[in-house]
């Protein structure tokens, strides 16, 4: 956890406002998928599920109580907190992923923009002085990551992965640490452009005509100064924020909420129960940048996110009571649990919205009188059964102390090729308000 300093809130006729920020574009959804141009930082690593930040700036504006502070526990991209610094409001987000929580502080941390440009000269000299480093460092990684002898296919070519190796060797040499986090964030952004593989539906596949694709190393070293000197620019351009001040809280989101301090507002669009692996979208990152050491690093991240999929044996914790659309789901999907494509997805249902009761439970706990939540969430559909996701946290939220201000459809999702493609799933804010 770390709070950056005030400053720039005591001059705010110098600060740059959200709608400087999002240059007072106009969105078609505030979901995911929002359809306008990407804003400043957003550039950082693309994240497709990423939701509108206009959200966030309606919710403090329309929010029954003024919101001095805010929480998302599902940081994600860090939209949330980003959009809260430009809007005056103190941020705390937590991340369970330590790729994504260091790519969230390093967005909202504050810097000179003339000290990171000397150590990118440093760090380019460093790399440019080298034409290769050695590969121990990925020793842990999985074995069909390196081109090698004994692999018929990889997601990295030898001589990518080595230039690879001599970025993040001369990064681990700066002195300061904020700039280590960024300059590493810029590199794990740019990874799968210069690998073998795509990211896409379910999670990670090939390239079409991978094994000809030439992919020179030099492009790994053009890449990171282009893109890091394009974030400089933006961090200079938007470093007076209303508030720079900021708490990342890593490891669990039930957990870290707990632990948290009190907040006037959360806002999060959590993971939605479409058995998507979000841990498994990076993990190339999480291997390449050194966050896992091993198969038990990998498999103990993916067992503490959210249950909302099947790739990984997992105890799921009984369904909680509360609501009747959820019942009659479930039983619907138990009687056809042999015609979905994993016998699991009943109790994966079932485990998704325990784990959501108790984040709103501890959410009640963390906010302050008629605090509201307002989250983002979308419906699954398996074997034509549909999980009305928004309706089903409404019927749980009363008896954990919330009264419900409004469930609001915004957008019609695609739904799974495996469900025909059709648009026929809701995705909807949902708004509660902590009765007083």
């Amino acid at each position: 956890m770390e709070l950056a300093p005030q400053s720039a809130q005591s001059h705010p006729d110098l600060c740059v406002s959200f709608e400087e920020w999002t240059g007072g574009r106009k969105i078609v959804s505030i979901g995911s998928n929002a359809g306008a141009q990407r804003l400043p930082f957003q550039g950082w690593h693309h994240f497709k599920e990423a939701f509108a930040p206009e959200v966030i700036a309606r919710a403090v504006n329309e929010s029954a109580r003024e919101v001095r502070s805010c929480l998302d526990p599902f940081g994600g991209s860090g939209t949330t907190a980003l959009a809260c610094q430009f809007l005056g409001v103190e941020p705390t987000t937590v991340e369970v992923n330590p790729y994504l929580a260091d790519l969230i502080e390093a967005k909202l941390s504050s810097y000179d923009a003339d000290d990171l440009a000397l150590d990118l000269s440093r760090v380019v000299a460093a790399v440019g002085s080298r034409r290769r480093a050695s590969l121990a460092r990925f020793k842990n990684v999985p074995p069909t990551f390196i081109e090698s002898a004994s692999q018929d296919r990889w997601v990295f070519n030898r001589n990518v992965a080595e230039r690879i190796a001599c970025h993040l060797e001369a990064i681990e040499q700066l002195a300061r640490p904020t700039h280590r986090r960024l300059f590493k964030a810029m590199l794990g952004g740019m990874l799968i452009s210069v690998s073998n593989v795509l990211i896409n539906g379910k999670g990670r596949r090939y390239r079409s005509n991978w094994q000809e694709r030439d992919i020179p190393p030099r492009l790994v070293d053009e890449l990171f100064e282009e893109r890091t000197r394009h974030a400089i620019k933006e961090i200079h351009a938007h470093r007076m924020r209303r508030h720079r001040g900021y708490h990342v809280l890593r490891g669990t989101c039930i957990e870290q909420i707990a632990g948290s301090k009190k907040s006037d507002l959360a806002v999060f669009s959590p993971p939605y129960p479409n058995s998507f692996d979000y841990t498994d979208v990076y993990n190339v990152e999480l291997w390449m940048l050194g966050y896992l050491g091993g198969k038990d690093a990998n498999r103990d991240l993916r067992m503490s996110t959210l249950c909302s999929h099947v790739q990984i044996k997992r105890e799921f914790a009984p369904a909680p009571k509360g609501s009747r659309r959820l019942n009659l789901a479930l039983g619907r999907l138990a009687r056809v649990k042999g015609e979905l494509w994993s016998p699991w997805i009943p109790e994966m249902v079932g485990g998704y919205f325990h784990d959501m009761a108790q984040v709103m439970a501890a959410l009640h706990g963390r906010l302050n009188d008629r605090g509201e939540i307002w989250a983002v969430v979308g419906d699954s559909r398996y074997a034509g059964i549909r999980i009305q996701v928004a309706n089903i946290l409404a019927d749980l939220a009363a008896p954990l102390g919330f009264e419900v201000v409004k469930v609001e459809p915004f957008r019609s999702m695609r739904s799974s090729a495996q469900q025909g493609g059709k648009q026929e799933l809701d995705e909807s804010l949902v708004i509660l308000r902590k009765k007083g």
